[in-house]
C-alpha cells in the first residue's frame, strides 16, 4: 500500500473513530434508540467502505500485479497460486462483512 493510500485510510478511520465517540455519547445521554441505530448503521457502512478500499488496493497492488514493486513484502514472496488463493480469501472476507 502506498503512503497516500495509508493516509487516506487513516483519515477515514479517524472519522469513524469520531463517529464511535459520538455513539458512546448518545448512549450515555440516553438518546432515542432509533437515533442510536441510525448512527450504528452509518459506522457499519463506513467500516465496510474502508474494508472494500483496503481489499481493492490489496487486489490491485499485491495480487493482480503479482507482487510488483508496490506490493507488501509478504505478497512478493508468494507464488502465483498462493496469490490466487489469497484473492479467494479476500473475496470471502468481503462477502462476510
Amino acid at each position: 500500500m502506498t503512503t497516500d493510500d495509508r493516509k487516506t485510510i487513516d483519515r477515514r478511520l479517524a472519522r469513524i473513530e469520531g463517529q464511535v465517540r459520538g455513539l458512546r455519547r448518545l448512549v450515555e445521554e440516553d438518546a432515542y434508540c432509533c437515533d442510536i441505530l441510525t448512527q450504528l448503521g452509518a459506522v457499519s457502512s463506513a467500516l465496510n467502505q474502508v474494508s472494500a478500499s483496503v481489499a481493492s488496493r490489496h487486489i490491485r497492488h499485491c495480487i493482480a500485479d503479482e507482487g510488483g514493486e508496490n506490493a507488501h513484502a509478504r505478497a512478493k514472496a508468494m507464488t502465483r497460486d498462493e496469490l490466487h488463493d489469497e484473492l479467494d480469501e479476500v473475496l470471502k472476507r468481503l462477502v462476510r462483512s
